[in-house]
């Protein structure tokens, strides 16, 4: 197929062929033990994270020397109210950062790059990530999920060689999936890569690209066509970004986040070496998924820096500001939202670190963990936020800069609260993990059962499928009924002045019935299981709720085995499981008794136009224009907005 061959219009997808897709980018294996599988099937197994596992002498004194080194950089470089104001990263500061080695610090020392392990490179983000959020997402979009980590993964030697030096020191990478039209469901991708000689050639446009307004090196997803020596599918290539027929065609505006370079890139006629294919054709969507198994942990990374600065905020104000004779913090409406944001950071913390060191170790596979780790600390994080601003009264609605005119300090909880906004959105929304941890958490059963409820297998598969799952089911489903949370003296090491044993042995207990409300909703659901949105997002923040406070447990106990404020640290541990435990009862109840059914009629009647007369009463500010705007391939007709930093 030739390179002037017109790329093909959208695919038109069916529902059932996305979900093939995306099944296919899956991870089809369980070659590791994983704790939050494990917790999901209802077993509850503490020993694969307890003792907590600890980063090696090494690795800790080579994080703690990168990280003083940084604690530098940011006090006395850093101006985050001026990247606010502004809406740029100063190039002297991102120069800074490349000196330092702050763009290779997961990249191995072969290649010029600091070798940091996750634990330390997440500590980074967040300490850099406080003073300025842009900096931190500039930093984990060129290293988490730009090119680095795909090579890392999937790179042959020579790519290697080729690109991660450059991007330890002194490229910038982005990573390019979404289109105008195509979000968490990839089986619509549009740019091509059309095979001739021994180069590819590209063809569409990406949108929402972070760092891609700065970027050297590109990571961009594009189909192959399947032809004679092809076996095509969504592909993986590293493209240089100064190369002919690339063009940043906009720089993007957001609520938050305001210093990020993150634009719409069109690709024409753009040639790329063969050598340039990361992995196999096909191998893209895969490639991208495992990126994220860990590329996700750097962002509750930035939100457990923002619970300890909502923290310390809330701790100084409360103090500070009196209300009816005492300060507001002696409130109990008060005081009860700082418990909150002290327990969760606390347990934010504890799951992320648990997580991140759980990768770098690779004992365990953590795709779940990873995940969950994403969901529950962007959630948590914003209601962190939102409290803030809310203890904060209107001083929390005022931005920084007006404080500031006005002669009080410039709080910027404002800026936070839009910042942190996306983290719900970024790298899968929490809908979108919902479903993905869905998948994985019932896989054990697909796996046995998958073709029984399956409405286009034949009977002979669906009985070959009922007799496997008698087989599993007849084991499995007893020992769902008793465990050690029954037995009082259960996890007996974690009970001190404060007693832990308790919320581990209802983790324990809840891991069970857990299980055994997944099995009941199959056994009453079967194939429309996978409809039941609302049910298994349930499920899933139930199993979060338990990975938190299983995590939040065991940092409690390696602090207090260290002497580092154990007996404080068990005490936020205990608060935090009791608030969670509340959360995981209100769950349950709305398993069963909730207004899904309800949702959808209504849905129906206010995409029907039923409601409309319910708008009425209002203009609409919204500018004219499509909803989407169009990506047809072809020449840019727009100016050039790349603006490499060198």
């Amino acid at each position: 197929m030739s390179a002037s061959t017109t790329p093909s219009s959208r695919p038109a997808v069916t529902e059932r062929e996305a979900r093939e897709v995306a099944e296919a980018a899956r991870e089809q294996h369980w070659r590791k033990p994983s704790f939050a599988k494990e917790l999901f099937l209802g077993r509850f197994r503490l020993d694969l994270i307890h003792p907590h596992p600890l980063p090696a002498d090494e690795a800790a004194q080579r994080g703690e020397e990168f990280l003083a080194k940084l604690r530098d950089f940011v006090e006395t470089k850093v101006d985050g109210a001026l990247i606010e104001r502004e809406a740029r990263i100063p190039d002297e500061v991102i120069d800074g950062l490349k000196e330092l080695g702050a763009f290779g610090m997961k990249i191995d020392t072969k290649y010029g790059g600091l070798g940091l392990g996750q634990v330390y490179y997440n500590k980074a983000l967040a300490l850099i990530g406080s003073a300025s959020p842009a900096i931190g997402v500039l930093l984990s979009a060129h290293q988490s999920i730009g090119v680095p980590q795909p090579l890392k993964l999937f790179g042959t030697q020579e790519q290697r060689e080729r690109f991660l030096p450059r991007c330890a020191r002194t490229d910038i990478s982005a990573f390019l999936l979404t289109e105008p039209d195509v979000g968490s469901d990839p089986a619509r991708l549009a740019t091509t890569a059309v095979p001739d000689g021994d180069d590819y050639v590209l063809d569409g446009v990406k949108l929402w690209t972070t760092n891609g307004v700065v970027a050297d090196l590109l990571v961009v997803m594009a189909r192959v066509p399947r032809s004679e020596g092809h076996r095509g599918g969504i592909t993986a290539f590293v493209v240089e970004t100064n190369s002919p027929g690339v063009t940043v065609e906009n720089r993007n505006a957001f609520m938050g986040l305001r210093g990020i370079e993150n634009g719409v890139t069109r690709f024409h006629q753009v040639r790329v070496p063969a050598a340039n294919r990361v992995g196999e054709e096909g191998q893209g969507l895969k490639i991208a998924l495992t990126t994220l198994n860990t590329g996700r942990l750097s962002l509750p990374a930035s939100c457990v820096a923002a619970g300890k600065w909502c923290l310390k905020i809330a701790r100084e104000w409360s103090a500070a500001r009196e209300q009816w004779g005492k300060p507001v913090a002696h409130h109990e409406a008060v005081g009860s939202k700082i418990s909150f944001i002290a327990a969760t950071t606390f347990a934010l913390e504890a799951v992320t670190d648990l997580a991140s060191q759980m990768a770098d170790e690779d004992r365990n596979d953590i795709r779940i963990e990873g995940a969950l780790a994403k969901l529950y600390a962007s959630e948590m994080a914003w209601t962190m936020a939102d409290e803030l601003v809310q203890i904060r009264g209107g001083r929390g609605f005022e931005t920084a800069d007006s404080l500031r005119a006005r002669g009080e300090r410039g709080v910027p909880a404002e800026q936070l609260l839009r910042d942190l906004r996306i983290n719900r959105i970024f790298e899968g929304s929490t809908e979108i993990m919902h479903l993905l941890i869905a998948r994985e958490a019932v896989d054990a059963h697909l796996s046995v059962a998958g073709d029984l409820i399956d409405p286009e297998k034949s009977l002979g598969d669906k009985a070959r499928a009922g007799a496997n799952a008698g087989v599993f089911y007849a084991k499995w489903l007893p020992k769902l009924v008793a465990g050690p949370g029954q037995l009082p003296a259960s996890y007996g090491e974690f009970k001190h002045e404060v007693d832990l044993s308790g919320h581990l042995r209802y983790v324990e207990r809840t891991a069970r019935k857990l299980a055994r409300s997944t099995f009941y909703a199959m056994s009453r659901w079967q194939g429309r299981m996978e409809s039941k949105q609302g049910f298994l997002g349930r499920i899933v923040d139930i199993g979060a709720e338990l990975f938190a406070m299983s995590a939040s447990c065991v940092r409690a106990e390696l602090l207090r085995s260290q002497g580092e404020n154990g007996r404080e640290a068990y005490q936020l541990a205990d608060v935090f499981c009791r608030q969670s435990r509340i959360r995981i009862e209100e769950l349950f109840t709305r398993l069963w008794s909730n207004t899904d059914d309800l949702d959808r009629k209504v849905v129906k009647g206010v995409l029907s136009g039923t409601y409309e007369w319910l708008e009425q009463g209002i203009v609409d500010p919204s500018g004219e224009g499509p909803w989407i705007a169009d990506a047809t391939p072809g020449p840019s007709q727009k100016e050039n907005v790349h603006r490499p930093i060198r």
